[in-house]
This record gives C-alpha cells, structure tokens and sequence, in this order.
C-alpha cells in the first residue's frame, strides 16, 4: 500500500484512467463487433456503413494512446479486405 500523499493520488489517477481506457477499448470491440456481423450476414452494404463507423472510433484510441497505430492499421486492413471480398 503506498505511504506517501504522492503516491496515493497517483494511484486514485491510475484507477480513473483505467476506467476510461477500458471503456474506450469496449467502446471499440462493439464497433468491430458491428462491422464483422455484418460480414457475416453477406450484406455489403451494412457492413461497408458499419467500418465508416468504426474507423473513426478506432482511430479515436489510437489518438488516446489505448492502441498502437500499427495495430488498429492492421485490423482497419484486414476488415476492409473482407468487405471488399463480399
């Protein structure tokens, strides 16, 4: 348990920032989550509208530092390509 008055806030500041960012990544799981049922039903034109809706999301938690850029490139990559394939 920390000891100093310093240590304590740091970590109140952890745990709120914890919080956030777990909300954040959620946030884009579901957004990712839309986009890939939407592959799965067959239907482009739904899944082509959910990615327009994701990549920003995605690009929001890059922004914030809770994903790498190559990371959320790879899948944005990878999403578009299965798309495109239907």
């Amino acid at each position: 348990m920390a000891n100093h008055t310093s240590a304590e806030k740091r970590i109140r500041q952890t745990e709120r920032r914890t919080a956030v960012n777990r909300a954040r990544v959620s946030r884009i799981r579901t957004f990712v989550k839309k986009v890939e049922t939407a592959i799965a039903t067959g239907d482009k034109s739904a899944a082509a509208e959910a990615f327009k809706e994701a990549q920003p999301e995605m690009m929001r938690g890059v922004s914030k530092g809770v994903l790498h850029r190559n990371t959320v490139s790879r899948k944005l990559s990878r999403l578009s390509s299965r798309i495109k394939a239907l």
